[in-house]
């Protein structure tokens, strides 16, 4: 069982953002970031799920993912993502990532738990850190499905 851990940040909203990902398994830690020119901060949340889950290197791995994003967290668990992809994601923001999400997300076995943000969750919060530190930084990349919505 891996444990995942995920934050989203954006300096204005849209603006700046970044995210960030630490990765536990057993004794093995692996951390995550990067930042882009102009995002939101949902965008961020959602694509610190999916990066999280591209890295992992087996099909049907048992992941549980900890984040403190309810845009992400009840999309899933409440099962809305799944009635979107049947209308085609019509007037939702963000289809290009939660298209990007469902087709990694049905290649493991995923459980999600909200935590809440800016709390007592260790791992949370150096995943906030993580992604303030990408969204400050340079080279930041374009969000291209962002930046080509608007």
């Amino acid at each position: 069982m891996i444990k995942i851990y995920t934050d989203g940040a954006s300096r204005g909203n849209p603006g700046p953002g970044g995210f960030g990902v630490v990765m536990i398994a057993g004794t093995h830690r692996k951390e995550i970031s990067e930042g882009f020119k102009l995002t939101t901060n949902n965008r961020m949340e959602l694509l610190s799920v999916i990066v999280a889950l591209e890295s992992l290197k087996k099909e049907g791995t048992e992941a549980t993912i900890y984040s403190d994003s309810k845009y992400v967290v009840d999309s899933v668990e409440q099962k809305w993502v799944f009635g979107w992809e049947k209308k085609n994601f019509k007037d939702k923001k963000n289809p290009d990532l939660w298209m990007r999400f469902l087709k990694i997300y049905r290649k493991h076995k995923i459980k999600f738990v909200w935590v809440k943000g800016h709390a007592s969750n260790a791992e949370n919060n150096r995943c906030d850190e993580l992604a303030v530190e990408a969204a400050m930084g340079a080279g930041l990349k374009h969000d291209r499905g962002y930046e080509d919505s608007i």
